[in-house]
């Protein structure tokens, strides 16, 4: 077998489940805030040229921002040590994955990043209220949280997941699954269909 056809067997199958699931775009590997800049370049050039319209390429665009700052603030697999507050964490490394796929007539995008097993009731607490509320009441929620202090143990406004709910046309999904090999982490994965 020459290296050609070596790296189509073992590569073919991704490509293939890639295609037969309309990913648009998709990476894993560690995040910085240079790199959610390059990636979200990217994602903006490819939702204007493939003709997305500009309140769904809003939505889209500010949900994926969100997920992927979600990584580097809370991911619990840092391949750096933090940096001073006053840096916002620019140098530092943490690994997730993000994805954005074409499901029906709808965008669907999905994160995945272990977090601190700790963390995993505050999470759900925060996320279970979100799926039941109406557009209204998680645009007064919006607000609300707008002008109140950011919340204890937050690395932002604590908008993040009000703002994914807001731009979904469906309630957030998510899921935790305990990590084996590191009981003090979970993995934790979040979907939202724009």
């Amino acid at each position: 077998m020459n290296a050609a056809q070596s790296i189509d067997k073992e590569y073919e199958p991704f490509f293939a489940m890639a295609r037969e699931r309309n990913v648009i775009f998709y990476y894993v590997g560690y995040f910085s805030q240079n790199i959610i800049a390059a990636m979200s370049d990217a994602v903006r050039l490819q939702l204007a040229v493939s003709g997305v319209d500009g309140t769904t390429r809003r939505k889209l665009f500010s949900s994926f921002v969100e997920m992927a700052q979600n990584i580097v603030h809370y991911s619990s697999d840092a391949l750096t040590a933090p940096t001073p507050e006053s840096e916002q964490q620019r140098g530092q490394l943490r690994h997730g994955s993000v994805c954005i796929s074409m499901v029906d007539e709808h965008y669907r995008l999905m994160c995945s990043n272990p977090v601190a097993t700790v963390r995993v009731h505050q999470l759900r607490a925060t996320l279970e209220p979100l799926r039941t509320m109406t557009l209204d009441q998680i645009k007064q929620a919006y607000k609300q949280t707008l002008r109140a202090e950011a919340p204890e143990g937050s690395k932002g406004a604590g908008l993040g997941f009000l703002t994914m709910a807001r731009d979904a046309s469906a309630p957030l999904e998510y899921n935790f699954q305990p990590i084996d090999t590191d009981p003090g982490s979970t993995m934790f994965q979040l979907v939202a269909t724009i």
